[in-house]
């Protein structure tokens, strides 16, 4: 790159006053959460990955430096956002993938909620819930999908991969419109905001894990110290 196009000192400067303002963001948007998929904190992620990433490009720029951290994001993924600056309408859409860890439990506590629904226990035949697949039923048709992601375990399931996305839209959708097939046609560009939990996320690379090792033992730490671990 020429020096002519180069960032400036106070462009760079203000890069990471930028990313300052929105780690406070981010953390206020924490600090208030009103629940597990809080809107609020997913803007204030974006935010704060956007402010980074600009940082992180004006820095190598013009002092051919980089930062030592990486917020995951969805540039890779999304193109740019290319939907009304003020819509009138919005979808959330959401999955959550869990495995059935424990039948067992499962089964249990699909044959308690079906007890309280009958006075003489649970329910017999057909709407007995004895397979897994009618239990999930059963299940799934008393709870809120909210309470089950937040009591998953007493229901014998471990959880997966999630994600969340809000689109935007001039409009809303027609009653029963998109009831068939939900998840199709999404536009990409119209994604506002995203949100992805997964255990690909938590890896650590070995090579990473043993070079920290080594530099622990070198500086001699004291072993009441913690290594502080970014979360995302």
């Amino acid at each position: 790159m020429s020096d002519a196009a180069q960032p400036t000192a106070a462009e760079v400067r203000a890069a990471a006053e930028a990313v300052k303002t929105a780690l406070d963001r981010h953390l206020a948007a924490v600090e208030r959460r009103s629940g597990e998929d809080d809107p609020a904190v997913y803007e204030a992620f974006n935010q704060l990955a956007a402010a980074a990433e600009v940082y992180d490009e004006l820095l190598y720029d013009r002092y051919d430096e980089v930062t030592p951290f990486e917020i995951p994001g969805t540039e890779d993924s999304l193109p740019p956002y290319a939907g009304p600056e003020e819509p009138n309408a919005i979808s959330v859409l959401i999955r959550r993938d869990y495995a059935v860890a424990e039948p067992q439990r499962l089964l249990a506590q699909a044959q308690r909620v079906q007890a309280v629904e009958y006075d003489e226990g649970p329910a017999v035949g057909e709407e007995a819930a004895g397979t897994v697949h009618r239990a999930l039923g059963v299940l799934f048709g008393e709870f809120e999908p909210d309470e089950i992601a937040s009591r998953h375990k007493e229901f014998g399931l471990e959880e997966g991969d999630s994600t969340l996305w809000v689109t935007a839209a001039e409009d809303p959708a027609e009653p029963g419109e998109w009831l068939d097939a939900p998840f199709e046609g999404v536009d990409p560009q119209l994604v506002v905001c995203r949100f992805d939990v997964s255990a690909v996320f938590d890896d650590e690379d070995p090579e990473d894990a043993e070079e920290a090792g080594e530099l622990e033992d070198d500086l001699d730490l004291d072993e009441d110290l913690e290594p502080l671990d970014a979360e995302r």
